[in-house]
């Protein structure tokens, strides 16, 4: 049985460079605070291994994930100057990702298919 789930998840993975640890927490603090305000944000945290840290993020369809990095632009772009993107993953229905391929491409995301599944109120 097909999913009828319209949420889209992204998880970048980035790479800080060494010794700006405590400036990228302090951006990843600025995220969560801008994040909270958008009503089509169904989760959002940050998790630390070393110098990896990765960004755990569901929306609930497209337009809220789209609406999400328009919102946090700015962020990204002062984020993207002290550490890279190593690897970034988007999930989500066929029909969700089609509106995400184009915005996204900049970024080169591996698109990955929800085809099973459900997703509790």
């Amino acid at each position: 049985m097909a999913t009828t789930d319209t949420c889209c998840t992204i998880a970048p993975y980035f790479k800080v460079a060494a010794g700006r640890m405590t400036e990228f927490k302090a951006l990843c603090e600025r995220f969560v605070a801008t994040t909270q305000s958008e009503g089509g944000c169904l989760y959002y945290g940050f998790c630390f291994d070393g110098e990896l840290v990765h960004c755990r993020e569901g929306y609930r369809d497209a337009e809220a994930l789209l609406a999400h990095l328009a919102n946090v632009g700015a962020i990204l772009d002062e984020a993207l100057q002290i550490g890279t993107i190593q690897r970034l993953e988007v999930a989500g229905p066929e029909t969700e990702l089609a509106l995400l391929r184009g915005p996204l491409a900049p970024y080169a995301p591996q698109f990955l298919v929800l085809e099973y599944g459900f997703r509790r109120p």
